[in-house]
């Protein structure tokens, strides 16, 4: 018998200018439903999810939430009527704890005689994230101490306070890391049981089939299919993604190691001084891609601040081996002929204000320059636009804004803005956050050719297959201390690497 319908959506339709975002878009949720959405980025799965959860007007179609028709005009109704969404990008006020983040918008329940409440924010915020047993944030701290991850659960929260019969969740997963994932899994058992639905967006096919029920596929705006996920192989999803056939993995397929003898990097007894990462000695080979990865608290996205010189309180050493320095400063990295990839790339990668041109252009600015520090403009738009090109940027050309990009088309100029430059080393924090499958395959051959050219990689990352299926070396980090180091020889395996990090 088919479940009561708790999300209904007939011919939705919007437009950006020529561009057909939602066309005619018609789906259901069931209620105790988990649905899957899928497709590559500009495929319409944010601006769908956005509509549903207030973010933005429709401009034809109709939606029913519990068969009454249902039209929010901001998040706050959409909040009342019992819907949520954490969305991809962070949305958090830096300046403000991680308690009253969750309760922006509705602090008038916390004044007292005209004064906010700061200790009942606090106590109600702890209460949310005890009864939904999402972990633990330190709710005091104003966000800007916070890491990405400990933001993103904030967010959640703020989402759980409604108490949501549909909650939505827009890329969540790829910002956290192995074991705080589970929270998702356990959430998905508890909002099943208690018969609400989630809609999950998520570039991770793996974990779109493991978690959801159905999938919804979206390609060039329009509904593809919505299919049962135990009806359907992965490559039948991939298939219906990107409108062609897609077999087998995306990552290398050789089992041996490999490097050249040259070392580039030296990482000498490096960490921080309180202890949060401390004493990691390894190399860096030429032409080798060495993996990193941790529990939440292990410290890998700190290694990796670190290296590029963003860690003030840094200790040990950097040595770029080829010009015998220690390398402190980013400035130092980038005259060395190295890139650092930020995990967050909207606060530490890209200017969001600025052109996919300016950022394109910036990191190269000093190796375009000829005689006298000038570069002709014919030059540099011949660089940046190769770069746009090859990252297939959906854009309206090369002088849009980045902040009216999609999450995945951010990503494609983060990482591209880098790779278009002549390297020899590339510190990549999960560079394959937020992007879909057509990319992250690319991404992964622009890799292997790195490596053939002798660029040595570390590759930090959440995704465990991710690491597995690129590395020629798997650096394990538990406690900010390097515990295991693995060779691909060796037959990586999942369980135990999991094993370690625990």
């Amino acid at each position: 018998m088919m479940k009561d319908v708790l999300l209904k959506v007939e011919g939705l339709h919007k437009r950006f200018g020529l561009t057909h975002a939602n066309n005619d878009i018609t789906m259901s949720v069931h209620k105790g439903e988990i649905r899957g959405l899928a497709g590559e980025n500009g495929s319409g799965k944010s601006t769908l999810t956005s509509i549903i959860s207030g973010l933005q007007p429709k401009d034809e179609g109709d939606m029913y939430l519990h068969g009454k028709s249902y039209n929010p005009g901001t998040p706050i109704q959409a909040n009342e009527m019992k819907v949520a969404m954490v969305v991809q990008e962070l949305g958090v006020i830096t300046n403000f704890t991680g308690a009253m983040n969750i309760y922006l918008g509705k602090m008038d329940q916390f004044k007292k005689f005209g004064l906010i409440d700061t200790k009942k924010i606090l106590a109600e915020a702890q209460a949310i994230f005890d009864y939904w047993d999402i972990g633990s944030v330190p709710l005091d701290q104003p966000t800007a101490n916070l890491t990405m991850e400990q933001r993103k659960m904030i967010e959640l929260a703020r989402a759980l306070s409604t108490n949501p019969d549909l909650l939505i969740l827009d890329e969540i997963t790829q910002s956290l890391s192995h074991d705080t994932r589970q929270i998702i899994h356990r959430l998905k058992d508890r909002f099943k049981k208690e018969n609400k639905s989630m809609i999950i967006i998520s570039h991770d096919l793996d974990e779109t089939m493991d978690i959801c029920d159905s999938i919804t596929v979206l390609r060039d705006g329009k509904v593809v299919n919505t299919v049962a996920t135990e009806n359907m192989t992965l490559d039948d999803l991939k298939q219906m993604m990107i409108g062609r056939e897609i077999e087998g993995d995306y990552y290398r397929v050789d089992q041996v190691s490999s490097r050249e003898d040259e070392v580039l990097l030296d990482i000498i007894n490096l960490g921080t001084k309180d202890r949060h990462l401390h004493d990691i000695n390894f190399k860096l080979h030429k032409g080798e891609i060495v993996g990193v990865c941790g529990l939440s608290d292990a410290g890998i996205h700190t290694l990796g601040t670190c290296i590029y010189g963003l860690q003030e309180d840094r200790v040990g050493q950097v040595v770029d081996v080829k010009r015998n320095i220690n390398m402190n400063h980013p400035l130092d990295v980038i005259n060395g002929k190295g890139a650092y990839l930020s995990k967050n790339r909207d606060e530490e990668g890209l200017m969001l204000q600025a052109s996919i041109y300016d950022n394109f252009y910036t990191p190269s600015a000093t190796s375009l320059a000829g005689p006298f520090w000038f570069t002709k403009p014919a030059d540099i738009k011949k660089y940046v636009q190769r770069g746009y090109d090859d990252f297939d940027v959906k854009a309206k050309g090369i002088h849009q804004t980045i902040s009216n990009l999609s999450g995945g088309n951010k990503q494609k100029i983060n990482l591209g803005r880098w790779l278009v430059k002549d390297l020899n080393f590339v510190v990549l924090d999960c560079p394959t956050r937020g992007v879909d499958i057509g990319v992250k395959s690319y991404i992964y051959k622009e890799l292997l050719a790195l490596k053939s050219q002798g660029v040595g990689i570390l590759l930090i990352s959440d995704e465990l297959q991710e690491v597995i299926g690129m590395s020629d070396r798997i650096l394990v980090l538990k406690d900010g201390e390097l515990v295991s180091e693995m060779h691909r020889e060796e037959v990586f395996s999942e369980s135990k690497i999991v094993e370690v990090m625990i």
